[in-house]
């Protein structure tokens, strides 16, 4: 009878990003590069920590110690946020998964690394901004090329709620002029969504087109000056020089940390103000699950007030406070 070897590490590897994630899981690009940025930190880390070269590392050497260490260094010395380990520690274990059933031999290793949990954290309220400010920062007087596509970008992304992501991946031919004018965005996990577009958003696209009538169908509608699909990088310098140019009529801009999510906030939360229901707007972003837009209703200060504005105050005799002459021996007594 043949001795059956356990896989190498290496060789786990490329199965794990081969067959399993692109042919039978059919993960769509984008978490494929998320699962392989996660792995290149890893072997990095290990070479650097502790001394282990990516073409000697085992899966034996991926023990929960290992990975504990790995995590805080992501937190500690890159900075990383607790969502953002939290991403890289479920890479990591969608992998061990997958070993476990090609390597039973490691069978207690693969268990002991899967016990090092998910760390909590604090869930702030999302940041927005009211429709003035987000319009002031759409409306940024220029004349020059970049400053049209900056427009027009920024009048997209509050009309839909775009994520970045997804607003740098729309293409001509996802984009339908008429009587009524859509859009087709391709969201995570290979979801798709068509959303209809405001009449002055239509005419901006127009005149766009008309300025650029070498766009192809399978070109980028928001180019780089090269021709090239714009980076997540390129819409957040662009949206500071907007946000810059619109501070200076609204300086309270300048004390506000304004990103391009903060614009898709923005849209969902002058939809819930508007009187759209919670699953209208799920639909709207491309939430998986209504859960997910509650947090919108938690953020709506209005909402709150008009809420107790219906509930009828109490009609209560407000006392005055007397202290007893006896204080000073009652608090002498604690």
């Amino acid at each position: 009878m043949n001795c059956q070897t356990s896989p190498t590490f290496a060789t786990l590897v490329q199965e794990f990003f081969g067959p399993y994630m692109l042919q039978q899981r059919a993960l769509s690009p984008r978490t494929v590069a998320s699962y392989r940025d996660t792995f290149v930190l890893l072997l990095n880390y290990a070479e650097e920590a502790c001394s282990v070269p990516a073409h000697s590392f085992q899966l034996t050497d991926l023990s929960a110690q290992f990975l504990a260490s790995f995590l805080e260094y992501l937190e500690i010395q890159r900075n990383n946020s607790v969502r953002s380990r939290n991403v890289r520690l479920a890479a990591i274990r969608s992998f061990l998964k997958f070993a476990a059933r090609r390597d039973p031999a490691n069978l207690a290793t693969i268990e002991q690394a899967l016990a090092v949990p998910m760390k909590r954290f604090d869930r702030h309220m999302v940041g927005f901004l009211p429709r003035e400010q987000v319009l002031a920062i759409i409306d940024v007087a220029t004349d020059t090329w970049v400053g049209q596509r900056d427009r027009l970008m920024l009048t997209l992304m509050f009309n839909t709620g775009a994520r970045v992501s997804e607003i740098i991946g729309v293409r001509m031919s996802d984009v339908v002029l008429g009587p009524s004018s859509r859009i087709r965005l391709h969201g995570k996990g290979r979801k798709q969504r068509t959303l209809p577009l405001w009449k002055n958003t239509a005419r901006a696209l127009r005149e766009w087109l008309q300025l650029n009538p070498q766009i192809r169908a399978d070109a980028p509608l928001l180019p780089t000056r090269e021709g090239r699909v714009m980076t997540r990088a390129n819409v957040t310098r662009r949206l500071a020089h907007a946000v810059d140019a619109a501070a200076i009529k609204l300086p309270e801009l300048k004390t506000k940390q304004i990103s391009p999510h903060v614009i898709r906030h923005s849209t969902a939360m002058c939809l819930l103000q508007s009187g759209s229901d919670p699953c209208e707007i799920t639909l709207w972003l491309g939430h998986e699950s209504p859960s997910t837009t509650h947090m919108y209703v938690e953020a709506d200060l209005a909402m709150k007030e008009r809420t107790l504005a219906r509930l009828k105050q109490p009609e209560v005799k407000q006392a005055r406070y007397r202290p007893s002459k006896g204080l000073l021996d009652f608090l002498q007594s604690l």
